[in-house]
């Protein structure tokens, strides 16, 4: 007969087997605690993302590392603990590459999921965009480094039919890295080389030549496209109405425009809109320079010439609430991806390099913007007063924010609807 043992968490007693593993014990008793790395076929488990975090008799500790033992008294949610957690969560953003508007494994990546679960719409830390060589060596999967956490899981499961490893960890501490066999990999049969990229949580292993990505709508993690908690933004405008319009500036810097046609994307609302709200400065009105005090800046895209910069200062000197729109502004979305190679090497990709008769040579003159030696994140150049994750956010969710912001209202919305991609 199995052995019970009495543990306490969060200040309630629960019977479970007597060493179980935490994490599997603490699901089965139906409560939530986040893991990333953890994969029950992997034993012992390797205890290396941090993120099942828990505090064991005043320690902190691993949950996938620990087993139930008599008496346990187990802290799963502080406020210590949950901010443990989601700073492990935005540290693996920062230090890997995850580009997750470009990557096929968005909206059934584990990382993203977590990063939804947690309401995590900007990080705490810059991001390194290290420079990590994808790995062709296999026939059919090739390895995006970038994107792995290092979880071991198809190094576990991925196998020839003599049971000999296809993929292997090799390095230590910054330079640990995944590798794959080319041997063994073209033994497996094609359902083993699919069900690689299938196990990995993050999209390191790729099917050369086959997309595998899915339908948004269809995939684990997409969100909601529709608001669940509908506000009337008109009408919460005219109930904190001022003697005036509210003056709000936006513009676009190193990013594609989507953010500022999300905002277009009210349709006929924007005729009520502009009744109760003056735009200034913006690419939407044309107006180059900011004509006075603003009630709230917009800023779409990150920096990656010293035009932007200038911008981006003009608006923080003169807008009392700036806010980072999508995900250039707040980390430097699709045009930090020249973040990884040096700036006079992607100029001389696109220009030198490129074969168009005549542009052999990369544009040079007084007039044309100098480019920074990467694309920084708003937040790195000035200080930001709120964050509106997306790529792009939704029309109703932008709007109802910035009315919350201008209108002094609290919003519980935004981290039920936003998305990385």
């Amino acid at each position: 007969m199995e052995k019970k043992v009495t543990i306490d968490i969060d200040g309630v007693a629960y019977y479970v087997p007597d060493q179980k593993n935490l994490v599997e014990a603490i699901r089965d008793l139906g409560l939530e605690i986040p893991t990333l790395c953890f994969y029950p076929h992997i034993q012992p488990p390797l205890g290396t993302c941090r993120v099942c975090m828990l505090q064991v008799n005043g320690h902190h500790v691993c949950g996938c590392e620990s087993r139930a033992a008599e008496g346990m008294n187990i802290q799963l949610h502080t406020a210590e603990l949950d901010d443990h957690r989601k700073a492990m969560v935005e540290l693996t953003f920062a230090e890997g590459n995850h580009f997750c508007q470009a990557c096929e494994k968005s909206g059934d990546c584990d990382l993203q999921g977590l990063g939804y679960q947690m309401g995590i719409g900007h990080g705490r830390f810059p991001h390194l965009f290290v420079d990590r060589l994808l790995d062709f060596r296999g026939r059919r999967l090739v390895i995006e480094p970038n994107r792995c956490i290092l979880c071991q899981r198809c190094v576990q499961e991925i196998r020839t039919a003599d049971d000999q490893p296809v993929f292997s960890i090799v390095g230590r501490g910054d330079h640990t890295q995944l590798q794959i066999d080319e041997a063994l990999e073209s033994c497996i049969p094609d359902e083993m080389a699919l069900r690689a990229t299938q196990i990995c949580p993050t999209g390191a292993i790729l099917y050369r030549g086959k997309s595998l990505s899915r339908t948004p709508g269809d995939r684990q993690y997409d969100v909601p496209t529709e608001l669940t908690e509908q506000v009337d933004v008109i009408q919460l405008l005219k109930s904190a109405r001022l003697d005036r319009k509210w003056r709000v500036a936006t513009t676009s810097l190193a990013g594609c425009f989507g953010c500022h046609m999300s905002l277009l994307d009210i349709d006929t609302g924007l005729l009520d809109v502009v009744e109760l709200i003056e735009l200034d400065r913006s690419p939407l009105t044309d107006i180059k320079h900011i004509s006075g005090r603003c009630d709230i800046g917009l800023v779409e895209g990150g920096c990656g010439s010293d035009e932007n910069v200038h911008v981006l200062k003009e608006f923080r000197e003169h807008c009392d609430v700036l806010v980072a729109v999508g995900e250039c502004a707040i980390w430097g979305g699709l045009p930090a991806m020249r973040n990884m190679v040096p700036l006079d090497e992607c100029l001389k990709e696109a220009y030198v390099r490129s074969g168009v008769p005549g542009l052999q040579q990369i544009p040079h003159h007084e007039d044309l913007p100098a480019m920074l030696d990467r694309v920084y994140a708003c937040s790195e150049v000035v200080p930001i007063d709120f964050y509106i994750p997306g790529c792009p956010p939704g029309s109703p969710m932008m709007w109802q924010f910035i009315a919350s912001i201008l209108t002094g209202t609290s919003t519980s919305l935004i981290g039920k609807v936003f998305k990385y991609d």
